[in-house]
């Protein structure tokens, strides 16, 4: 599939990717048009800059493997997957004395719903991918990496390749890489599209070609990963910004954001907006600008809810949505909710709360691996109770028996795939409980009429 075909699906489906002018100081999307992709354009952005800097190869003396994993820390870099976890810190844990075998991963197995930032990264900007893994591989003293990419995109797959053999021909991959006594092997792997596979233990047991289920920690991938030997698994947005940190500094990059969230975040914005897409702005940047950003509520309507890290973060009413910014603190301490992967959910006042949880839970139910009781039966009742409840057919006592269900599952998995199932339920009802106990009164959904008939008529 070449680009031009990419594209008119994007168009085809009105939305922009990441080719527009309305980022705010991007770093990783900066000066891509979808056709400069190669490792020229990229070197002519200054890329593989950061690789020979710490190599001592333009001059310098370079970077210790210390050195480097301390400006990822002084950075503020966060795992940009979902857990936003510190960068730096988890690079200190990989034993680097270990006398065998030790690996790196990219975890670009893009399956939350809304989130579709990591496949225009791999299709449009490869090489930061590939180039933030080196500079990874060389601070913790890995020899061979794996970049794991989700099934279903399987042209961001056949790009990441196309860039990895540009990289080997260039010197950048392999042995003794720019004449140095540093090498390093990285080969792509694609999935086949289960959701479960983007928990990185079950992302591990599908790379080593058995079932993708979750394992049991600890141990940990840090100790025993891969094929059982210390392992370091990060997003490929993570990855990407790594470049950018080491050309700058760790200072500059951590300026660009907010104390403890540094630099920037790729939004997917997508719902009732009327511009979707990707968006990468400053850490912090406020709801309110990211969603002006996007050209606001699509067809001029009243915002009603939105869900502000992809479909397992509880949803946030409008009002309280308006006054946070985005950023892991803001999200968790003052919404009650999470960043996650940065995919922004945004519902107007025309959606039927009921009818979208019922459609999260149907995914969550399908997609769950069946290995823990809690989560194989469990997610199976959150969506037959809400299905039940959205179709006329519900029960005063099914809004507790919800809550209960949920309760129930979360915490008591191997993987957090049942928590992503009863976090949405949890937070529909702590905010939109009324909506759930009309419906089950009333047999119709309490939404906006007004908007509705705009909506269809209008």
């Amino acid at each position: 599939m070449n680009v031009e075909q990419i594209l008119s699906q994007f168009q085809a489906t009105g939305v922009e990717s990441c080719f527009h002018d309305r980022h705010i100081n991007p770093q990783i999307y900066a000066g891509l048009n979808g056709r400069n992709w190669g490792i020229q354009d990229y070197e002519a952005r200054g890329g593989y800059a950061a690789l020979r800097k710490i190599l001592g190869k333009d001059g310098g003396e370079g970077l210790t493997q210390d050195q480097v994993i301390a400006t990822v820390k002084e950075s503020g870099l966060r795992g940009r997957g979902g857990a936003g976890f510190p960068t730096g810190l988890k690079w200190s844990f990989m034993p680097r004395q270990f006398p065998g075998q030790k690996y790196l991963v990219c975890n670009s197995d893009e399956g939350e719903p809304g989130t579709c930032k990591d496949r225009d990264i791999m299709e449009y900007n490869p090489h930061t991918v590939i180039e933030g893994m080196i500079i990874a591989a060389y601070a913790m003293g890995i020899s061979v990496g794996y970049n794991y990419i989700h099934g279903e995109i399987f042209h961001a797959y056949e790009r990441f390749e196309a860039a990895l053999e540009e990289a080997r021909a260039a010197g950048y991959l392999g042995d003794n890489i720019l004449g140095s006594s540093f090498s390093f092997q990285l080969h792509a792997s694609h999935g086949f599209g289960a959701y479960i596979c983007g928990e990185e233990t079950a992302l591990l047991e599908s790379l080593e070609g058995k079932k993708g289920q979750p394992r049991f920690k600890p141990p940990f991938p840090a100790s025993f990963g891969l094929y059982g030997k210390p392992t370091t698994i990060n997003n490929t947005e993570t990855f990407a910004a790594v470049p950018w940190i080491i050309r700058n500094g760790g200072q500059a990059y951590l300026e660009c954001g907010k104390p403890n969230n540094g630099g920037t975040k790729i939004f997917s914005v997508s719902g009732d907006v009327e511009r979707p897409g990707n968006y990468e702005v400053p850490m912090g940047t406020p709801f309110a600008k990211l969603l002006e950003l996007a050209g606001g509520v699509r067809g001029g309507r009243k915002l009603k809810a939105v869900i502000p890290g992809g479909s397992s973060s509880p949803v946030i009413p409008a009002d309280l949505m308006m006054k946070l910014t985005m950023d892991y603190d803001s999200i968790a301490k003052e919404g009650g909710s999470m960043l996650g992967s940065g995919a922004v959910i945004v519902m107007d006042e025309t959606r039927c709360m009921v009818k979208a949880l019922a459609r999260l839970s149907y995914f969550y139910s399908h997609e769950s691996c069946g290995q823990c009781t809690p989560c194989r039966e469990g997610t199976g009742w959150l969506w037959r109770m809400v299905d039940r409840i959205e179709h006329g057919q519900g029960r005063a006592s099914d809004i507790d028996m919800l809550d209960s269900v949920a309760g129930n599952i979360m915490g008591r998995t191997i993987c957090a795939l049942g928590d992503a199932a009863a976090m949405p339920v949890r937070g529909m009802l702590k905010h939109f409980r009324h909506e759930f106990v009309h419906l089950i009164e009333h047999k119709t959904p309490l939404v906006n009429a007004d908007a509705t008939a705009v909506k269809t008529h209008g």
